[in-house]
């Protein structure tokens, strides 16, 4: 029984169920309310500031993933739709616990990483997260994308992973940190599994290296004539036929298998000679 499991079995019970569908549903309310009053300057109050923290305005370290993630009506549809396939998936296949585990611990390294460099944060990268968790567990799974392209979303984690490895490269601090810790919360659950496919990936190519060295020494024709040299490869349809009369091993094919010259042991003695 590994760490996990015996976490789970401690405190599993403590678990919020359908975590997701919270998060899911509170991020569109706020939408709806930002939409309705645009003065009121509502998501301005839920973004992860570690000044204002400081400051007495703690709610901040948990109401930073309630901002929704699009201004357009159409969008925010699409996406915290997306977002609820994503989080009952990883649910699904994980139960409730590790979900729970995976999404808070997200949290509490964004919050990290906004009091290292100062600077305020949504969950941006905790989403993306999630997101590239669902593309490992479920690397078929196909998304209409722009609603009429199908699309597997592991081809989508390959576009996020670039995009992360662009944004460590070129962005600001805030944001490089911000980066790296999706990345983190993703190697934490996801790491050992990683470690442990591309070490037996690397075992089987070992074992795999002295076959490969055995099949290139290996004729690269089955057939060939002794009297024309002919292959299967220069005629595909030919038939080849080893000839009863003469002594020893001597393939023929159907041109020369009945006007060749027999050969005899001590013909074939003389001519090894």
């Amino acid at each position: 029984m590994n760490f996990l499991d015996r976490m789970e079995r401690k405190f599993g019970r403590f678990a919020i169920r359908e975590l997701i569908i919270y998060i899911v549903g509170l991020n569109g309310l706020i939408y709806l309310l930002s939409y309705a009053y645009p003065q009121s300057e509502a998501i301005s109050k839920l973004v992860l500031d570690p000044y204002l923290i400081r400051q007495g305005e703690v709610w901040r370290l948990f109401t930073f993933v309630l901002i929704p993630p699009a201004t357009s009506l159409l969008w925010i549809v699409f996406i915290l739709y997306f977002y609820y396939i994503v989080g009952t998936g990883l649910e699904h296949e994980w139960g409730s616990f590790r979900f729970n585990l995976y999404y808070f611990t997200g949290m509490l390294a964004t919050g990290l990483a906004a009091f290292i460099t100062g600077q305020g944060a949504t969950a941006t990268y905790l989403n993306l997260s999630l997101f590239l968790a669902f593309a490992y567990v479920y690397p078929d799974y196909q998304i209409l994308l722009f609603f009429i392209l199908p699309v597997k979303v592991k081809y989508l984690a390959w576009l996020n992973w670039a995009f992360i490895a662009f944004t460590v490269l070129t962005a600001p601090l805030s944001s490089k940190v911000a980066a790296l810790v999706s990345v983190g919360n993703y190697f934490l659950f996801f790491g050992s599994e990683i470690f442990a496919t591309a070490r037996q990936r690397g075992s089987a190519y070992q074992r795999r290296k002295p076959f490969r060295a055995l099949e290139k020494q290996r004729p690269s024709t089955i057939h060939r004539c002794a009297v024309c040299n002919k292959t299967e490869k220069d005629d595909p349809k030919m038939e080849f036929r080893y000839c009863s009369t003469c002594e020893g091993d001597y393939e023929y094919c159907m041109d020369h298998l009945k006007t060749h010259e027999h050969v005899k042991t001590q013909e074939a003695s003389t001519d090894q000679k």
